[in-house]
């Protein structure tokens, strides 16, 4: 098990750990189909999370060529069109765009400063470069680097997008941290020997009771004073 003095530079996950995604997509659906209603927008988000989730199984598996996440999600915003039969180039062209449009989590813009005094801070996305710098600028995210997926042409948990953390950080994967909502990300890290924490949301995907990770917190309050408290 790490401690807190073990760690120099800190690595985090954005989509679903420090910003709200289903809630800047429902935003998305509702404005390019104000008529919907809650089940409808409910279930067009799912749709569309099912089809980006698909596609970047599909690469990593090597069944389709790797494309960035603005392309996904533009195939995304068209299924989402197609099925409520909407079929103004305009909306449908903002509505692609709802992916870089999320709200951040109550205590991520705080949480991201207070560490950012102590720590490199790094983040680390599947999110295209401009989808990432977007959705950065939207959210109030403080970072010291942002780094896409984009840059590997591969999706995580392929293990070269977490190398790509590690040389940017320059130094031992053991002594880097990666914070995620997802037990999945968190596995990934954990196979390039990285440090991890687990940070609790509503959407997020616990770790099961087979996973060792350093850390489990409630939210990343408790993980800024764990890693500062020194």
């Amino acid at each position: 098990m790490a401690e807190a003095r073990d760690i120099e530079v800190v690595v985090f996950d954005v989509l679903g750990t420090l910003v709200d995604e289903p809630s800047g997509l429902r935003a998305g659906i509702r404005d390019a189909v104000p008529a919907s209603d809650d089940a409808s927008v409910d279930e067009l988000v799912a749709m569309w999370q099912r089809h980006v989730e698909l596609e970047q199984q599909r690469i990593g598996r090597g069944h389709r060529a790797y494309v960035n996440s603005e392309i996904i999600d533009g195939e995304a915003a068209g299924r989402v069109a197609d099925h409520v039969g909407l079929a103004d180039p305009a909306t449908i062209a903002r509505l692609a765009t709802a992916g870089q449009r999320l709200p951040p989590w109550g205590d991520s813009v705080a949480g991201l400063e207070r560490l950012a005094r102590r720590f490199p801070v790094l983040g680390l996305s599947n999110a295209s470069r401009t989808a990432l710098l977007r959705l950065s600028a939207y959210a109030g995210l403080r970072w010291h680097q942002a780094l896409s997926a984009e840059a590997v042409v591969a999706y995580k948990p392929a293990p070269e997008v977490y190398q790509l953390a590690i040389d940017t950080a320059g130094c031992p994967p053991e002594r880097v941290l990666m914070v995620a909502a997802h037990a999945w990300d968190l596995r990934g890290a954990q196979a390039r020997g990285m440090r991890t924490a687990y940070v609790r949301r509503p959407v997020g995907d616990p770790p099961a009771s087979s996973d060792v990770v350093d850390w489990r917190f409630d939210g990343l309050e408790e993980l800024v004073t764990a890693l500062t408290a020194r």
